[in-house]
Order: C-alpha cells, then sequence, then structure tokens
C-alpha cells in the first residue's frame, strides 16, 4: 500500500486529536478532583455515585432529625424536673404545717405558696417547644392541661410523638400528660389548699395526704427515667449514624474522586507525550507545491 503525504497527515490529525482528547481529560480531572463530569464519561461510576449519594443524604436527614429529637427529650426531662421540685416543695410545706404548731396566719401564707405551686404546676404541665405543646401526645398544638379554680382537666390524647432516626426505626421522644400530670395530681394539690383553708382541719388531716403526694412524685420518677432511657438510645442511634456518615462519604469518595497524585502524574506524562507527538509530527510531514496540486 503506498502511503502518501495526506495519508501521513490524516493520521497525524487523528493522534492529535486523540492526544488532546487524553490531555483534556486529564486536565479537567485535576480542576474538578472528579473522575466523571457527565454520566457519559462512565455511566458505571455515574449509577453508583446516584446510589451511594442517596444513602449519604438519607444518613444527613437522620442526623438532622436527631436535633429535634434531643430537643424533644432535653425539654420534657427539663419540665419534669421542675415538676418535681415544685412537688417537693409541696411536699416540705404540707409537713412543715402537719405538727399542729402553725397559726391560721402561718396556714395562710402556707395556702398560698400552695396555690402558686399549683400554678406553676399547670404552667409547667403545658409547656411548649417551638409552637408544640411537649405533654399532649399527638395533639401538639393543643393545650394538654386546662386549668380550673378547683382542679384542672387533662388530656387523654396518649399518641406517641415519633422521630425517624435511622430507616424504618421510629423513637418516641414524649412524655404524655397522662402519665407525668394526670387529673389525680391538680385534685390531690387542691386536696391540700382546700385542708389548709379550712381552720377545722388538723396535722393529721394534712399527713394524710402526703401518701397520694408520693404516689404523683413516683409517677415523675418513671415518666423521667422513660425519657432518659429513650435519650440513652438517641445518644447510641446517634453515635452509629455519625459512623454511617463517615462511611458513605469514603465510599463515595472512593467512587468519585480521582487519586490525585496520580493524575497529575499521568497529565504530566501526556503533556510530555503530546508535546513529542508536535514535534515529530512537524518533522515529519514537509509540505510541499505537490502537495497542494494532488
Amino acid at each position: 500500500m503506498r502511503v502518501t503525504q495526506s495519508m501521513l497527515s490524516s493520521n497525524m490529525m487523528k493522534n492529535l486529536t486523540s492526544s488532546l482528547s487524553r490531555l483534556d481529560k486529564l486536565n479537567t480531572q485535576v480542576a474538578t478532583q472528579k473522575k466523571i463530569t457527565k454520566p457519559s464519561d462512565d455511566p458505571v461510576v455515574a449509577m453508583k455515585g446516584i446510589v451511594y449519594r442517596r444513602s449519604l443524604q438519607e444518613v444527613e436527614q437522620f442526623q438532622r432529625n436527631f436535633s429535634e429529637a434531643y430537643n424533644w427529650v432535653e425539654n420534657t426531662d427539663s419540665s419534669l424536673d421542675k415538676a418535681k421540685l415544685a412537688m417537693d416543695r409541696i411536699r416540705e410545706l404540707v409537713v412543715q404545717t402537719s405538727n399542729d404548731t402553725y397559726d391560721a396566719e402561718q396556714r395562710e401564707a402556707t395556702k398560698a405558696e400552695v396555690v402558686q405551686l399549683k400554678e406553676h404546676l399547670l404552667e409547667i404541665a403545658n409547656t411548649k417547644f417551638g409552637e408544640k405543646y411537649l405533654f399532649n401526645g399527638t395533639a401538639t398544638t393543643t393545650k394538654p392541661v386546662e386549668g380550673t379554680a378547683t382542679g384542672a382537666t387533662v388530656s387523654s390524647n396518649a399518641g406517641k410523638a415519633e422521630l425517624e432516626l435511622s430507616k424504618g426505626v421510629h423513637i418516641q421522644v414524649n412524655i404524655t400528660a397522662a402519665e407525668a400530670f394526670p387529673a389525680g395530681l391538680f385534685e390531690d394539690v387542691q386536696k391540700i389548699i382546700d385542708t389548709l383553708e379550712d381552720d377545722t382541719t388538723t396535722g393529721a388531716d394534712l399527713s394524710g395526704l402526703l401518701e397520694d403526694l408520693d404516689v404523683h412524685m413516683e409517677n415523675n420518677s418513671t415518666a423521667r427515667a422513660k425519657i432518659g432511657a429513650r435519650f440513652n438510645r438517641i445518644e447510641l442511634m446517634e453515635a452509629r449514624a455519625a459512623e454511617q456518615r463517615v462511611v458513605a462519604s469514603r465510599i463515595l469518595s472512593e467512587n468519585e474522586d480521582v487519586d490525585f497524585e496520580q493524575v497529575v502524574t499521568d497529565l504530566t506524562v501526556q503533556e510530555t507525550v503530546h508535546k513529542a507527538a508536535l514535534s515529530v509530527g512537524a518533522r515529519i510531514i514537509q509540505p510541499s507545491l505537490m502537495d497542494y496540486l494532488r
């Protein structure tokens, strides 16, 4: 086969174009530090990237849910703690007054403080986190406790406020009003107020109310234990989610990111090859007048 000047020119241009293409690809990889810039560059890498990125996005969404979960359980525990302090103070006042050494004026002062503590308990029961009531189950936009002059109406909503903290795993983050602030609590506190107001009652009458108050304090402790257990589980799940994010990020990086040192080396080599091809091509192709007459 006769090799003509046009064949040499054509082959040289084809090889130079191929070299430039490789040079451009390596240069793009160095600039972006990614193996591909569009799916057609490598469909397999692109498809895997979609799957890995979705997995990473799921983990990141769950991590955002942890902030919401912590807000629920921490605010709930804080509210229950304040309720316990109020009940502790009521119990202390009842014990002090039940020794029959308090006169009518002192009993009236004690009654006034218990009235305020009852109002404080009502406020705690209606604690809001943002625009949501903590202790009304799934009815988070409605007050769980409506106070009256002598007692309180407590919501019976026992719904679970749950957050998805891992794929398919939902954790309850609330305590219901029935668990932490049952109607009997406010009724029993009102009995203490009524007993203090009645001058005919004795210390023994007051002491008889302590047992019911102790039951409510035990309920408070039980509710705090529940929310504490959930808090511990949330912490464990958060640690696991953090590990999953690291793994998902690493897998995504391994799939899409280039080996920077290797690509820089390859680019340097390709630049040398391309310069050599240009130099050789310039010597091989010697255009003459006959080339243009053919």
